[in-house]
């Protein structure tokens, strides 16, 4: 076991060194729709304005394309259920008159309703298709190998351009290959929904039977941790880290700053994103 410890250690090691570089955590290493990224209403074909584009692009969906859930079913649409939508604001100048001056003014009204992102409706297409930016994507043998034999694999699904893993379900989701500019960010993605599998009640039982997470809260920062730390890992045992770590070092930073991260925040995080490691591969603690 110890040559193995030594590959998280130096993993670990590593990412703590880039962490002082303290980028961007954030990541979507694959692409989809159109090769425009303003959000657009897929119904008026006019891209949003002002602070609506930041509303809805922070949002992480793959899709620029938004619709308003009356917009979806009129277009034969159905916004899946359980999908909660992005609320976007709108401004409108309407004439007002002075009771006192009888003067009129232009007054703001200030309106807000609620989108959905094309990623979250079943039965539409966008008008451009995905944009494959690796149409010609070639599996690495040894990555490829460590997903299909980790014990009490979830079933993985290429259903939607979106990554995560559904607890209730005990699924996970990945854009499709051909998405990803390289293979290796399509595994090192993959590999963070793995890690985030293991902490189900079947096999290391780390999340609580709830299995509720709030983003920017703390519990769910710790599993964001967790998850890269152990993708890093595997990244590692598969022969690609060079590739990716560092995107995965800055994005871990992110969740570290959220966490007002100390050492021993990083030391827990490796802990458990070791054990969830060692269950993917198969390996007993005590090896």
């Amino acid at each position: 076991m110890s040559g193995q410890l030594n590959i998280y250690e130096m993993i670990t090691e590593r990412i703590i060194t880039l962490l002082k570089e303290g980028t961007v955590p954030w990541r979507k290493p694959w692409t989809g729709g159109s090769s425009k990224t303003l959000p657009m209403n897929l119904t008026s074909k006019r891209e949003y304005r002002g602070i609506n584009i930041f509303l809805l692009m922070c949002m992480g969906f793959s899709s620029r394309y938004w619709l308003s859930f009356k917009q979806a079913q009129e277009k034969g649409g159905r916004v899946r259920k359980g999908e909660k939508g992005t609320p976007v604001i709108f401004w409108k100048l309407y004439a007002s008159e002075d009771r006192q001056t009888g003067e009129t003014k232009e007054v703001p009204l200030l309106r807000y309703y609620t989108v959905f992102n094309l990623d979250q409706i079943d039965g539409l297409e966008a008008p451009d298709g995905p944009e494959l930016v690796n149409p010609h994507f070639e599996p690495i043998t040894k990555a490829e190998g460590i997903i299909l034999a980790m014990p009490k694999r979830p079933n993985i699904v290429h259903n939607e351009p979106r990554a995560y893993y559904r607890a209730l379900t005990d699924t996970i989701n990945l854009p499709r290959p051909e998405l990803f500019e390289e293979p290796e960010e399509y595994y090192s993605t993959a590999f963070h929904e793995l890690i985030h599998a293991t902490g189900h009640e079947s096999r290391l039982n780390r999340r609580p039977s709830s299995e509720i997470r709030h983003f920017g809260d703390r519990e769910y920062s710790q599993e964001e941790l967790v998850s890269e730390m152990g993708a890093a890992f595997l990244c590692a045992e598969s022969g690609i880290a060079p590739a990716v770590i560092n995107n995965q070092a800055a994005y871990i930073d992110g969740w570290l700053k959220i966490l007002k991260g100390s050492p021993k925040v990083v030391v827990h995080a490796a802990a458990q994103a070791q054990r969830a490691a060692d269950f993917i591969l198969s390996r007993s603690f005590s090896e």
